[in-house]
């Protein structure tokens, strides 16, 4: 009878992927390599994961793509790990809350419907993320804000530029304007954002509105380091947005008082 050696639990000074089992590091990559599918693209993505620091490269599957592209599925067991408990990530600071209790907050709070603009500004026309927020329907399980009782959400959609959206909240009143950045190439984002909040600063209203930027892209410690008041990222939803939100416009009131 063999007995399973295996730790159980996670060593978080040395955290690495788990696979099959715990410490086993085995990740999956997918790459393309600009060169055709064929014997010699087999083994330049082996060697590649080996340069990598990865350790018994498998190649699950190549596939040409078109006469010149080879893209590549492959599995591997990764060395190294992070110490875990080392990690602070920062964060925006709200309380989580669902629709309802956000809803009744902004009655309770502020005793009207409270504004919110949004758009996916610059070059980038991909409205997946605004529309994840903004729309009624939201997105995998989550409404979105206009199905917020409390919340008139005005969504201008994808490649608006900035001096357009921030007269546009200047228009409506708008007590937040939200940004969505998706897809985008060379860091033109950070370009994008910056420029937003010198409109902002420019107009003499960057104070007026609770500013906030989404994005796959994008940390809360990003944001801030541009001048929004939270960033979001991969994982949040229309509640996380709003709750932050409407906490932000009190705290505000609060301090203004």
């Amino acid at each position: 009878m063999t007995t399973n050696t295996y730790p159980k639990e996670a060593n978080l000074k040395n955290l690495k992927p788990y696979g099959d089992t715990m410490d086993d590091g085995k990740v999956q990559l997918s790459f393309t390599l600009p060169v055709p599918a064929g014997p010699e693209a087999y083994e330049a993505a082996k060697r590649l994961l080996l340069q990598m620091g990865m350790q018994d490269p498998a190649v699950v599957s190549m596939q040409a793509v078109g006469s010149t592209m080879s893209y590549f599925i492959m599995y591997a067991a990764c060395v190294r790990g992070v110490d875990y408990t080392t990690i602070h990530v920062p964060r925006s600071e709200y309380e989580a809350m669902d629709m309802a209790a956000i809803d009744a907050l902004i009655e309770k709070e502020f005793g009207r419907e409270i504004t919110v603009i949004g758009a996916c500004t610059g070059t980038d026309a991909h409205t997946v993320g605004i529309d994840a927020i903004m729309n009624m329907k939201g997105y995998n399980g989550h409404y979105g804000l206009e199905r917020y009782k409390m919340v008139n959400a005005i969504n201008m959609g994808a490649q608006v530029p900035n001096e357009v959206l921030v007269a546009k909240a200047l228009e409506v009143n708008a007590d937040a304007i939200l940004v969505s950045q998706v897809v985008t190439q060379k860091n033109l984002h950070i370009m994008t954002l910056t420029n937003l909040v010198e409109v902002l600063e420019a107009e003499g209203v960057r104070n007026r509105f609770v500013v906030a930027v989404g994005g796959p892209r994008i940390t809360h410690d990003l944001a801030t380091e541009l001048g929004f008041d939270a960033g979001f990222g991969v994982g949040n939803y229309a509640e996380d947005v709003a709750a932050f939100v409407v906490q932000e416009m009190m705290r505000r009131r609060d301090a203004a008082k």
